[in-house]
């Protein structure tokens, strides 16, 4: 299983645990009333004429049916087995026809309010059904040969029986749907949280691509040409030197030195770039300002780095594409226009975000093909977030790179 897989089957449990634990906190309550209904069926009994036998058989079986909770009833409550619940439901039900049996006229009936609902919570709805129906078919058969046989007792019995039938299927099936539904969300839950680890795991290998393209294209467009003309210099002085021509090797030389130089600077400028945290652990206008002073540094080339308005968040995508294009932009203008200085403003206006990188070096005519790799992939990020790029140029006045994110 890979990670990814390995993740959701972890939200998966998670969901199901968080259900386990909600079911745990409402056992305190369940085993609270139970004592309640218990203590008061034994509380009735005491209050009540005693039998002719005495009350001892009634209190015994009321105790089978306490021990009978503790032992197998908070067990089946707990869903440790299904058995443990139908021990439980046998134990106490024969337990409370006994008391019926012993004792006609015992209100014990009163642990109807605690077994029903605990044969539903217990049992699947199949086995909660048969035990609903066989328990009061049970007592209704009990009564009617207590009360002889009569026939309008019959009738009574039948009357009660269905009432009674009746408004246990009802709570019960309620109860059954109620952990239906939270079933049910919990399944939703895991869906959503599933479809979310696969959308962000699309994302991030869609950045790691996109990521992965861009820097390529810089390597070629910078490391690898600064190479290839270490290169060539290098044979250019070693051929000198063959003729003799000292002073052409030493200019040559002296232009490797130079290339390697603006190559340590370009090498330096893609790693800061790519140090963790330009987005992570600062914010726009500091990452901004922080790759302003990189460029400064590094280059020679002055970059000045203004904001207007009140800076706001703008969300992971809009802000990677401003701080994106603000470095393809930084780039391109060290690379090829040849300027003393650059000026990049973040303009935080009500609707928009305005992002502004103008120099003054040697521009080129509008008319010229300047797509190329860098400024395509800064159109594709813009459309991305609904942005719009504009580039503007003169020969010897400069270029203008304009970008407008909604907010």
């Amino acid at each position: 299983m890979d990670d990814r897989g390995a993740v959701e089957v972890q939200e998966q449990r998670s969901s199901r645990q968080d259900l386990t634990a909600m079911w745990r906190r409402q056992e305190p309550y369940w085993h609270g009333v139970f004592a309640a209904v218990w203590a008061a069926a034994v509380v009735v009994t005491a209050l009540d004429d005693a039998p002719p036998h005495g009350r001892f058989p009634t209190y015994a079986l009321l105790g089978v049916v306490g021990v009978a909770y503790v032992v197998l009833g908070t067990r089946g409550l707990r869903h440790q087995g299904e058995r443990w619940a139908v021990a439980y439901q046998v134990v106490a039900w024969v337990a409370l026809l006994g008391i019926q049996a012993v004792d006609p006229e015992t209100q014990s009936w009163l642990l109807f309010f605690a077994l029903f609902p605990q044969m539903w919570a217990m049992l699947e709805v199949p086995n909660a059904v048969r035990g609903t129906v066989i328990a009061l078919v049970a007592f209704g058969g009990l009564r009617w040969v207590q009360a002889d046989f009569s026939g309008q007792g019959l009738v009574n019995i039948l009357i009660s029986t269905v009432i009674s039938l009746s408004l246990s299927l009802a709570l019960g099936l309620f109860i059954n749907r109620i952990v239906a539904e939270a079933e049910g969300r919990a399944a939703t839950i895991d869906e959503l949280r599933a479809t979310q680890d696969r959308l962000a795991a699309v994302e991030r290998d869609r950045g790691v691509q996109d990521e992965r393209e861009r820097i390529s294209r810089e390597i070629h467009d910078t490391l690898a040409q600064g190479f290839t003309s270490v290169v060539t210099l290098t044979r250019a002085a070693d051929a000198a030197l063959a003729r003799g021509d000292v002073a052409t090797a030493r200019e040559r030389l002296s232009l490797v030195e130079r290339t390697a130089v603006d190559n340590l600077a370009e090498a330096r400028l893609i790693v800061a770039e790519l140090t963790p945290g330009h987005l992570q652990s600062r914010t726009l206008v500091e990452a901004m300002q922080r790759l302003g002073a990189a460029v400064s540094s590094e280059t020679g080339m002055h970059a000045d780095v203004t904001v207007d308005g009140e800076p706001a968040p703008l969300g992971g995508v809009a802000e990677v594409v401003l701080l994106r294009t603000a470095q393809e932009a930084l780039s391109n203008v060290r690379r090829h226009a040849s300027a003393g200085h650059v000026a990049v403003s973040l303009a935080y206006e009500p609707e928009r975000v305005v992002l502004t990188v103008c120099d003054d070096g040697r521009g080129f005519e509008t008319g010229e093909d300047r797509g190329g790799f860098g400024l395509d992939g800064v159109r594709a990020r813009a459309a991305q977030v609904g942005g719009e790029v504009d580039l503007t140029s003169v020969p010897g006045s400069g270029t203008t790179l304009r970008l407008e994110v909604p907010r």
